[in-house]
């Protein structure tokens, strides 16, 4: 029998924005991108998602975006603007979830309208992943709020929940249809927040930047110490770089490659042992160490740029041990985390490991002796602290 064949494309084209106090109405940023994406006799909404400590953080940012939209009334805005406990916790209760679809049938948001999410990388994966299955995909505007997801999570296309007790085990490939990265939102996190979203832009410089690796070494203590003009090339520089991996050829990762999961087979099972009481970020630095030593051990990367790698992560604060990475056997908590990740990349296991800084090399079998013996030697670099250069 004959069959017929159907071969097409879809275009993706969005912006990533960098600017301070998006809601000011001397500021028309937003409003000039929902200008141009006006059209007559079609009527748009807008609802708004905000992560519930931003919105402590940031009392009056509820009448900011009010007034903001009496000024510029190009879309109609929904007064009504769910606050969404932030953190792995709202993407571990579904309750959430169904909030935002309810919210979404309530106030009629439809595919011509918009869904904004103000918030860190959980609000906006959570968010992204109601706007994408609601009406089969609302448009949705991302404005990041920390360091890691305006350098990370909040760049890129994915879009998820927790279930079954793991992580983004629901989710979507749906990209925003722009992302406003507002530096002033930066101000209110704790040092600990501060601190931990640095470490995926140490994970896109160790695989694809030497030179940024070598900037992050020079302004380590000035990241540290919360300096505010390095911050913004951080996150311009990690932004970038992921903007380009994005474009790659392999957006909606197809195949078996997960290179910006660098660290992060042990870091994502780490989260849940800790119930996520260890960060996104900081549970990435441990999972940078431990493939960083595990790289040197099986005779890929040079001892001197693994300990430049372990002591940069110890100079801006950041963990690079935890008792729960210890295994104690191919069944430890910690090892099954590589079973997890298999499944998540159809069966066959790709890690990303380190043959120099700035260059990766993707491997397909991990030896369980050498993990534990990098945790082991993880725990001497803890005991001991950064060396001075």
């Amino acid at each position: 029998m004959d069959h017929i064949e159907q071969n097409f494309s879809v275009h993706y084209q969005y912006k990533v924005h960098f600017t301070e106090h998006l809601f000011s109405q001397s500021n028309s940023l937003l409003a000039d991108f929902l200008q141009a994406g006006h059209e007559d006799f079609i009527s748009k909404k807008i609802l708004f998602v905000i992560d519930e400590e931003v919105s402590q953080a940031h009392p009056e940012l509820s009448s900011q975006i009010d007034q903001y939209f009496r000024a510029y009334d190009t879309v109609k805005l929904i007064s009504e603007k769910l606050i969404i406990p932030g953190g792995e916790t709202c993407k571990n209760n579904e309750s959430f979830f169904n909030d935002i679809v309810e919210a979404v049938n309530v106030h009629g948001v439809d595919r011509h309208s918009y869904i904004a999410a103000i918030g860190g990388g959980a609000i906006l994966d959570l968010v992204g992943y109601a706007a994408a299955v609601s009406h089969r995909g609302i448009k949705l505007i991302r404005i990041p709020t920390t360091v890691l997801s305006q350098n990370d999570s909040g760049v890129g296309v994915k879009n998820s929940i927790n279930y079954k007790g793991k992580k983004n085990f629901l989710g979507t490939f749906a990209p925003a249809v722009a992302v406003f990265n507002d530096y002033h939102f930066l101000t209110t996190l704790s040092i600990r927040h501060w601190r931990s979203g640095i470490s995926e832009a140490i994970k896109v410089a160790l695989i694809k930047d030497a030179t940024f690796f070598n900037w992050l070494e020079a302004n380590a203590e000035a990241l540290a110490a919360r300096n505010k003009e390095a911050m913004e090339y951080l996150i311009w520089q990690c932004a970038r770089l992921h903007m380009e991996h994005i474009s790659g050829g392999d957006p909606f990762e197809k195949g078996s490659s997960r290179p910006l999961d660098f660290g992060h087979w042990s870091a994502h099972k780490l989260e849940q042992l800790s119930d996520f009481e260890v960060l996104h970020g900081e549970a990435v630095s441990i999972g940078i160490a431990l493939d960083t030593i595990y790289s040197h051990l099986s005779d890929r990367l040079d001892e001197y740029s693994t300990d430049r790698v372990v002591q940069l992560l110890l100079k801006l604060g950041l963990p690079v041990n935890h008792s729960l990475i210890m295994p104690e056997n191919e069944n430890s908590p910690i090892i099954n985390g590589l079973q997890e990740f298999r499944e998540h990349l159809g069966g066959r296991l790709t890690i990303m490991l380190l043959k120099s800084i700035g260059r990766g090399e993707e491997v397909h079998e991990m030896d369980v002796d050498l993990i534990k013996k990098a945790a082991k030697l993880l725990q001497q670099y803890n005991k001991k602290g950064p060396q001075a250069s």
